[in-house]
C-alpha cells in the first residue's frame, strides 16, 4: 500500500473520531453502587436516618429500610421515607437498580423511586404497587401541592414476590422532552408512562411510603451528573 492510500486511511479515520464524538451519545456510567463496604452508608442521605441500615444483600451487603419514617413529616402528603443519594444532580439518566420489598401484602405494597428531587416540596416518584388506583401504582409529582399521579400509562398491578425476591426495575428520564419510563422486571416493555417537564436535573433516591424493603446493584448512566452540596433533611 502507497502512502498516499495510507494517508487517505489515516485522515478518514481521524475523520470518522471526531464525527462520532460530536454526534455519539455522551452518556456515560456516573453513579455505581454495590454496597459492598459500610461506608456506601455514607453515600446517602435520609428522611429519618434511624430507619436505614446496611443488611446481607444478593452479594455483600444492601441497603436496607425498616419500616415508614414517623420521625420525617413531609411538607405536603407524599412518601415519609426517603434515601437520597448524597451530593448528586443527574441531568437525563437510565437507572437500573435491584429492589426487595420485605412487608405485608395488600393493595398499596410499595417501594418507590425519587428523582428530579429539588427539595421535599419539589420532586418526582413512582410508587410501584400490587394494585392501580388514583394513589398507588403511578408516576406522581409533588409541587408545593399533595402528591398528584402524572402517569399517561400504568398497569392494573405489580407482584413484588415473596419478601426474599429481588426485583429488577429501569426508570428512564429525559428532562427535555419530560419523558419519563418505568420498568419493572420486563427491560423491554414500560409498565409506567409520563410526560411532564416541570423540574429539570435533581437527586435520585429510594424508600417508600409506609412500608420496608431493601436496594442493591445500582447503576446510573447519565449526560448530567453534577456533584453538589445537598442538605434536604437536617436532623
Amino acid at each position: 500500500m502507497n502512502s498516499n492510500k495510507l494517508t487517505k486511511i489515516f485522515f478518514w479515520g481521524v475523520a470518522l473520531i471526531l464525527a462520532l464524538s460530536f454526534t455519539g451519545d455522551k452518556s456515560s456510567v456516573c453513579y455505581k453502587q454495590n454496597f459492598k463496604s459500610k461506608k456506601s452508608l455514607n453515600d446517602f442521605e435520609f428522611s429519618q436516618p434511624e430507619k436505614w441500615l446496611l443488611s446481607e444483600g444478593k452479594k455483600g451487603y444492601a441497603l436496607e429500610f425498616t419500616g415508614k419514617s414517623e420521625g420525617y413529616k413531609p411538607p405536603h402528603r407524599s412518601p415519609h421515607t426517603i434515601g437520597l443519594i448524597k451530593e448528586k444532580k443527574f441531568k437525563n439518566f437510565t437507572l437500573d437498580v435491584d429492589l426487595r420489598q420485605t412487608g405485608k401484602e395488600y393493595g398499596h405494597r410499595d417501594m418507590c423511586i425519587f428523582f428530579g428531587f429539588q427539595d421535599p416540596a419539589h420532586f418526582y416518584y413512582v410508587h410501584i404497587a400490587t394494585k392501580t388506583d388514583d394513589h398507588a401504582n403511578n408516576i406522581f409529582i409533588v409541587d408545593g401541592a399533595p402528591r398528584t399521579k402524572i402517569s399517561t400509562k400504568t398497569n392494573e398491578g405489580n407482584d413484588w414476590g415473596k419478601n426474599e425476591d429481588w426485583n429488577h426495575v429501569r426508570v428512564v428520564r429525559e428532562v427535555e422532552s419530560g419523558k419519563i419510563e418505568i420498568y419493572f422486571k420486563d427491560m423491554e416493555t414500560p409498565i409506567m408512562t409520563a410526560t411532564n417537564a416541570k423540574f429539570g436535573e435533581g437527586a435520585i433516591g429510594f424508600g417508600s411510603f409506609d412500608d420496608s424493603g431493601m436496594i442493591d446493584n445500582i447503576q446510573i448512566v447519565s449526560d448530567g451528573c453534577v456533584d453538589t452540596e445537598s442538605n434536604f433533611f437536617p436532623n
